[in-house]
């Protein structure tokens, strides 16, 4: 684990204790990392959206879903 000295507004970290229910400032900031790492995920699989072609036939899904 890395320890790293920053200077947050306290009002941010307070609303977002009070918000998440975190019980620490360590674990507000963690929280805070993950959701910020998921979102940016989030926005550059979106970004991939209609990048590859896929030509499966109404066959092909029905059996996808049925696990054939």
């Amino acid at each position: 684990m890395t320890q790293v000295i920053v200077h947050i507004d306290e009002r941010l970290l307070e609303e977002a204790q009070r918000l998440s229910g975190a019980k620490t400032k360590e674990e507000i900031i963690e929280l805070a990392l993950h959701e910020l790492i998921h979102r940016l995920r989030r926005r550059q699989i979106a970004s991939h959206a209609g990048a590859v072609e896929l030509e499966l036939t109404q066959e092909d899904l029905r059996r996808m879903r049925e696990g054939r």
